[in-house]
């Protein structure tokens, strides 16, 4: 059967089921709540992307209705968050300043470059790719990301007109030049000394609106968790900035926005530029499907549901089609905006729908409204979101349960602030897969006493005391390929070798062994080989059927004899006393 013909078509609506007419008040309430929580966040995060409010706000209309018509999950929300606006905002500035308007072209290339890469990850069912990112990895990369925003939010709050003439900037320009034409972005430690440079130039005014939006929104999560804190403190802060004339005052506003909805926009970017996108696509796909998989999972087992992981990335291809060619920001999995829906009682999908007609009617009726929203307001709205991005008690459980994980995790939050994002990725990658051999290439192995009432076999250190009995017991505790069976034979020639009472018989316990390469193979033909010629017979015991067949398939049976497969240690002992004549722990006993 052809590839084509095993693809199972995703269904539309999946996300709608097990409404009933009895959830529609508390659904259409969930909505219009997510639309509270869409509208500021949204905003902000495509200031952190360096694109213009608008872009965030038409991903709140059509992108997530798409979403919430093709996703398979009836809980997660797909919209923009922190970390994939980031690493837009990082890969944008290599091809365009904010401002310039081939930086909203790139954008558009970008997002549907995604949804290319999303239909590509469908199609081939490549979901269980999000296992091979680690919880290390992934915690190091998001809050390297947390970092870097909060420290681009801060800078928003200070609202600085200008650093010219300060010591700082010129070293901070200086720094900038040199980082970009190495490494293709601003660097983190670059963005901080515009900051320390921009501190003495602050407006107070900003600064109190920010901290002020920012307190009061940490403060409604307190007191009333499931208001729109969000949308309130822009309310309050707007009607203060109005009410005094702070955008007089060097306070500043977002300014007229496009009314109405979004229409067909077709990106024009050269084919050569396109090309260049592509590892910065992929970088948006790799985390988001990692996010994504992760919190649909999360909330299947929470509300005892199921969700296709696969059509959940159709459901990402679509929308980011969509908000390529409508002029929006790309989208991703939102656990905060997804908890929120949770909390508000939504079952279903159908409160993204109510939130994308509600985006929709306030982008028709109440742009000009937005258009005295103050920026620093909403830099402190998104730096108080991003907070969660920076997982301090993550990193400290990491430091406790493994230390090798938790290093892993702290260059990944390194590699994000000095190589930016997109590299960070990718060396987040390595990081995994190093880890991954490294562990795998030295497992851990034991050598198994009989119990003195011979009932059962004890696992012990492979370097006890030695064995007089003429019988190694060996467990090997992984599968044997090529990075761990120079291990496998090292430990067997030294277990035979450092004996005083000469080995008879080997028992290889495979019950751990679950496949094995041909390297592997190669290896366990030469400790074969080497046995034979120290006159010890050689038997495998616990093998399952899989590797069974596989030791016919590379000949190694044809050396051993299908006779010495034993389906249990116990099993093995007993043919040993069988043909050596030693007498059983309950003779003895007698």
């Amino acid at each position: 059967m052809s590839t084509l013909h095993k693809v199972q078509w995703p269904s539309m609506f999946a996300g709608l089921q097990g409404m009933t007419w009895a959830d529609f008040p508390r659904e259409i309430s969930a909505g219009i709540t997510l639309a509270a929580l869409i509208i500021p966040l949204n905003i902000g995060y495509a200031q952190v992307a360096g694109l213009p409010p608008v872009f965030g706000l038409y991903a709140g209309i059509l992108p997530l209705a798409v979403y919430a018509l093709f996703t398979s999950s009836r809980h997660v929300v797909g919209s923009p968050d922190a970390p994939i606006s980031a690493i837009l905002g990082a890969l944008l500035i290599g091809y365009a300043p904010i401002g310039d308007p081939q930086r909203v072209q790139y954008a558009l290339v970008l997002a549907v470059m995604c949804g290319l890469l999303f239909f590509v990850f469908w199609f081939f069912r490549l979901a269980f790719l999000a296992n091979f990112l680690s919880r290390a990895v992934l915690a190091g990369f998001i809050t390297g990301l947390g970092i870097e925003v909060l420290t681009n939010q801060v800078r928003r709050i200070l609202g600085a007109a200008h650093i010219e003439g300060s010591g700082l900037a010129a070293i901070a320009e200086q720094l900038h030049g040199a980082m970009a034409t190495s490494v293709d972005t601003t660097g983190y430690f670059v963005e901080l000394i515009a900051l320390l440079a921009s501190i003495p130039h602050a407006n107070l005014y900003s600064v109190a609106i920010g901290l002020g939006a920012f307190a009061i929104v940490r403060f409604m999560k307190t007191v009333a968790p499931k208001a729109p804190a969000a949308l309130i403190a822009l309310i309050l802060t707007t009607v203060v900035v109005a009410a005094f004339g702070l955008d007089q005052k060097g306070v500043k506003v977002l300014g007229p926005m496009p009314s109405g909805l979004p229409s067909l926009t077709i990106p024009n970017v050269p084919l050569s530029y396109t090309l260049g996108l592509l590892p910065g696509a992929m970088a948006v796909v790799g985390i988001t499907l990692c996010e994504a998989l992760l919190l649909v999972r999360s909330c299947s087992r929470k509300h005892n549901t199921k969700a296709d992981g696969n059509q959940v990335l159709f459901a990402y291809g679509m929308t980011s089609l969509v908000s390529g060619f409508t002029g929006s920001l790309v989208s991703g999995p939102s656990a905060s905006r997804t908890a929120a829906m949770d909390a508000a009682g939504s079952r279903t999908q159908l409160s993204s729908l109510v939130a994308a007609a509600t985006v929709a009617l306030v982008m028709i009726f109440f742009t000009n409204e937005l258009a005295y929203l103050p920026t620093a307001a909403l830099a402190g709205v998104v730096a108080s979101a991003v907070l969660k991005l920076i997982e301090v008690e993550e990193l400290r459980e990491l430091w406790q349960m493994r230390r090798s994980e938790f290093w892993i995790a702290a260059v990944c939050t390194l590699g994000v602030l000095v190589l930016g994002p997109l590299r960070a990725v990718i060396l987040a990658f390595l990081l995994a897969t190093i880890d991954l051999l490294r562990r795998a290439s030295s497992p851990r192995t034991w050598v198994l006493r009989e119990a003195p009432d011979g009932s059962h076999f004890i696992p012990e250190e492979t370097d006890p005391a030695p064995d007089t009995s003429g019988i190694i017991f060996y467990r090997f505790g992984a599968s044997l390929y090529f990075a761990n069976a120079a291990l496998f034979e090292e430990e067997v020639e030294k277990l035979v070798d450092r004996v005083v009472t000469p080995v008879k018989w080997l028992v290889l316990d495979f019950q751990a062994v679950n496949d094995m390469d041909t390297t592997g193979a190669e290896t366990l033909h030469q400790v074969l080989e080497w046995l034979k010629g120290r006159g010890v017979s050689v038997s495998i015991s616990s093998a399952n059927p899989s590797i069974s067949a596989l030791l016919a398939h590379y000949h190694c049976l044809e050396r051993i004899g299908e006779n010495r497969l034993y389906p249990t240690n116990r099993h093995a002992m007993a043919a040993f006393r069988q043909e050596t004549g030693q007498a059983t722990p309950n003779d003895v006993a007698k």
